[in-house]
């Protein structure tokens, strides 16, 4: 786990030094070391800081270039499996040894480039990485990101020059920057609480998507161009016929053995590391499975660490003590208040480095620096709801669509119109009048508003899209934009064959998943020096997964069935079994005591009018409906927060470091 950046330029300026001040920017996510490797002739820049985990020797250092002298690497991740691969190589080139010079996934991931060339080796190899590897030979730039996007990385054009990062401080810290923040980026953010990939908050900045090459070729003294990126992985593109034709020749207790294998096999090999090694421990089902299966192949007592809360509703860290007791890890606990969270929120623009409003981004920062005095490696349990259909909103969806599709298509637009006949506050004024108070915090005008979104869909991934949504872009909180492109991800796949179930969990692996879950511990984590691996994602492991029918996935009501079945053989059913409640803390209850100062200070009427990029009118009404407890919109505000945040945050850096 580490950090990289670099560029190609035709411009005059010390490369080095340039080079060096963007790597500086990511000293947290590399402290153990620092490398630049320049080719001023074709004008190209690439660096690297290193956060040491396997082969801790001067050795490891990069970038690395090829004992051939053809490539050179900056890698950021893990190839869980060179050890393997190394094998083979050196099976392959018996008659000629291979020149070794460590024992780092890094020299291995080079010499199979060298072998195999960069397209297959990315078939062949397991693991989470962000890299660049420049050819000398064809002058060619390859950035490249792995399958799921457990690794950032960031590129685009600054000038005449194009740049990469694995966050955007190092983009920033390139020479002349004149970032300006993308307004249709920002109103997506804050209709998801996220930037979906390929955008990023700045305008001409992109994310590289998962499972993705970006090819630069460079022509002459820093003169680049480029196709844009391919995928070489995708979830869907895999020969699904003849997997779910394997997985359904199998019955019920085949299927639990051989997802049992193919996890205890992703586990082990994520557990190699020269340095203290220990797991996020929910208590729930997919980090009790993943701390299970690290237990029953350890011979010491595994660390576990996990968060919890004082008030009633949110604390899971009882279960979690319950299930480490069982397994017998040694268990370590930190409970978060009010006032811890807001230590830590100042740090967010900064940690996060783009607006990010996924509320759980504080607990996972202090359970990520709580973890970090005791280890430099942390597994979790990301991937089990979008891989195994764990999230309600799942069966919610389907059952939704079942009952819309039923009306026609005049009679849902008549109900939309009328929804949308009276403004939420309207509607509120009607609900005071006609229904108990007890019910109110059930109903109200903005939750009609809502189900008019949802009746209006022309297609079941629309209506999806628009359920996981916070603000829409029909609310016209965004100031001076109509260019709103939707993400990267279909919303709607049913002309492919795919089952509802198999449409919701396709757009939470392709955005949710790298764009929300992944960067919030990515970010948490590197902020402290701390590397996370998800043996879930483990590729194998989700191909398998996402073979499965429907029914070994959601049964009875209960998401995750199969997974359920494989950790019933490690911990007991009383012990997970409950209501799913996430990584979930008291936001909207601290907003109106705790933090309450603090957001109105960002939420200022003339503050919002001033900076001109959202209109506070809607803002301001949320805000005080919030406030009187009427209304949960901890959602919508927490968005608009996040934003205010990092605006505020860029304001305030240096000049070398404005974004906007």
């Amino acid at each position: 786990m580490c950090g990289i950046a670099g560029f190609v330029t035709d411009r005059s300026f010390d490369i080095e030094h340039a080079c060096r001040h963007m790597t500086d920017k990511l000293v947290h996510r590399g402290p153990d070391d620092a490398g630049n490797w320049i080719d001023a002739s074709a004008g190209v820049a690439i660096g690297h800081r290193r956060l040491a985990i396997v082969d801790l020797s001067p050795q490891g250092h990069q970038p690395m270039v090829s004992v051939c002298g053809r490539y050179v690497i900056a890698l950021n991740g893990e190839i869980y499996n060179f050890e393997a691969l190394r094998a083979r190589l050196e099976s392959a080139a018996a008659a000629s040894p291979i020149p070794w010079r460590g024992h780092s996934d890094t020299e291995v991931l080079l010499e199979a480039i060298r072998c195999w060339g960069l397209e297959r080796t990315l078939s062949e190899i397991v693991g989470m990485f962000a890299f660049a590897l420049w050819d000398r030979h064809r002058r060619t730039l390859s950035l490249v990101r792995d399958r799921f996007g457990e690794k950032p990385l960031y590129y685009g054009a600054i000038g005449s020059s194009f740049v990469f990062g694995s966050e955007l401080k190092a983009l920033r810290a390139f020479p002349d920057s004149r970032l300006s923040v993308d307004r249709a980026a920002l109103a997506q953010m804050l209709q998801f609480g996220y930037v979906p990939a390929p955008a990023s908050i700045y305008r001409d900045i992109h994310k590289l998507l998962p499972g993705s090459i970006l090819s630069v070729e460079v022509a002459g003294s820093g003169r680049w161009q480029s196709n844009g990126p391919q995928r070489y992985w995708s979830i869907d593109a895999l020969e699904l016929t003849r997997r779910q034709l394997e997985c359904a020749q199998l019955d019920q207790a085949a299927l639990v053995e051989r997802l049992d294998a193919l996890l205890g096999d992703a586990v082990r090999e994520q557990m190699v590391a020269d340095v203290p090694l220990g797991a996020f421990l929910s208590g729930g089902v997919d980090s009790s499975l993943v701390v299970a299966m690290m237990q029953a192949t350890s011979s010491r007592q595994i660390r576990t660490f996990t968060i919890g809360f004082s008030e009633e509703g949110f604390n899971e860290a009882p279960y979690a003590k319950e299930v480490a007791r069982h397994l017998g890890t040694d268990h370590t606990e930190l409970y978060v208040s009010a006032k811890d969270a807001a230590a830590i929120i100042t740090e967010l623009p900064h940690i996060y480095d783009e607006p990010f409003a996924d509320s759980s981004q504080i607990p996972t920062s202090l359970v990520a620096r709580m973890t970090r005095s005791h280890v430099t490696v942390a597994l979790s349990g990301d991937g089990g709801d979008e891989l195994f259909g764990g999230y309600p909103r799942y069966q919610t969806g389907d059952m939704l669509w079942r009952r819309i599709e039923r009306m026609p298509a005049w009679e849902r637009r008549a109900a939309a119109r009328f929804a949308r006949s009276l403004s939420p506050s309207a509607w509120d004024r009607v609900f005071r009048v006609a229904i108990p108070s007890r019910w109110r915090q059930k109903i109200s005008g903005h939750r009609v508003h809502r189900f008019a979104e949802i009746l209006d869909a022309a297609t079941f991934g629309e209506m999806y899209h628009r359920l996981v949504s916070q603000w829409h872009p029909e609310a016209g909180i965004v100031l001076e934009t109509t260019d709103q492109a939707a993400p990267h991800t279909e919303t709607d796949a049913s002309g492919r064959g795919m089952s509802r179930l198999a449409q919701m969990r396709k757009w939470d692996i392709d955005q949710y998943l790298p764009d929300d879950i992944l960067v919030k511990v990515d970010r948490a984590a590197m902020s402290t020096g701390l590397e996370t691996r998800s043996p879930i994602l483990d590729h194998r492991v989700a191909e398998f997964a996402w073979a499965l029918p429907d029914n070994v996935l959601i049964r009875d009501g209960r998401g995750k069935w199969l997974l359920r079945q494989v950790l019933d053989k490690y911990v007991p059913r009383r012990l997970i079994e409950r209501p799913k409640a996430g990584f979930a803390m008291p936001v909207a209850r601290w907003l109106r005591s705790d933090l309450r100062d603090w957001a109105e200070h960002l939420l200022d009427e003339r503050r919002l009018r001033e900076q001109g990029w959202l209109a506070p009118e809607p803002i301001r009404s949320m805000w005080r409906r919030h406030l009187a407890g009427t209304h949960d919109f901890q959602a919508h505000i927490w968005n608009v927060l996040m934003f205010q945040a990092w605006l505020e945050a860029s304001e305030a850096a240096p000049r070398s470091e404005r974004s906007t």
